[in-house]
């Protein structure tokens, strides 16, 4: 966490140094008052500069981004990160030149990072953000594959008077199905096994 201590004749501008030597903007920092100016006697004898410390004040949604750029100048990648903000989770968007690496076999690398960047963001942080991470709008094609798996594999199930058994996915993605065939009347959704080879099982309603 950095922090400058800065004078001036005036508390503003004492202020406005630190600003720019952190680079910063007032609402991105805590100021603590350590002198207040003082004009002395007559306006000249005794005169006191104010004096102000000014701390960094680090957030999740800062750290997060902060830490994704010092992964991908590691990897050597060039990525574009924006940050989009909703009421109870922080979406940050990646975009690029071959990002395919980022998203892996059916996302798990991209699920990885998502979990590292939650588990780092908000380490000894007093209040927690969750973080979705997303790749050129991938997640939303994969919900949209998913529903349509699900309203086909339920139908299957419904024809055949059967159980079907889908391949192992993660929580994220099992959510989606359970969700996806919640309300239909003609089937049920549950999920067996241990993590990480946990499915689910669509079965039909006798």
């Amino acid at each position: 966490m950095r922090e400058v201590i800065k004078s001036g004749k005036t508390l503003e501008e004492a202020i406005e140094e630190g600003l720019q030597e952190l680079g910063l903007d007032k609402s991105e920092v805590e100021i603590e008052v350590l002198e207040e100016a003082s004009k002395g006697l007559f306006g000249l004898l005794g005169a006191k500069a104010a004096k102000v410390k000014l701390r960094e004040n680090i957030v999740p949604q800062k750290k997060a981004i902060n830490i994704l750029k010092e992964v991908f100048n590691c990897m050597g990648m060039d990525v574009n990160i924006e940050k989009e903000e909703y009421e109870d989770y922080t979406k940050i968007n990646l975009s690029g030149p071959d990002l395919g690496i980022l998203i892996g076999r059916r996302g798990d690398t991209l699920d990885a990072l998502q979990y590292y960047i939650n588990l780092a963001a908000n380490k000894n942080m007093e209040k927690r953000v969750r973080f979705v991470v997303d790749v050129e709008g991938y997640r939303q094609r994969r919900e949209e594959t998913l529903y349509n798996l699900a309203l086909r594999l339920a139908d299957k199930a419904k024809r055949k008077g059967r159980d079907v058994i889908l391949e192992p996915m993660s929580p994220y993605e099992r959510r989606i199905i359970h969700t996806a065939l919640q309300n239909n009347k003609e089937v049920f959704t549950y999920s067996e096994g241990d993590e990480p080879y946990r499915k689910i099982i669509i079965a039909p309603k006798k």
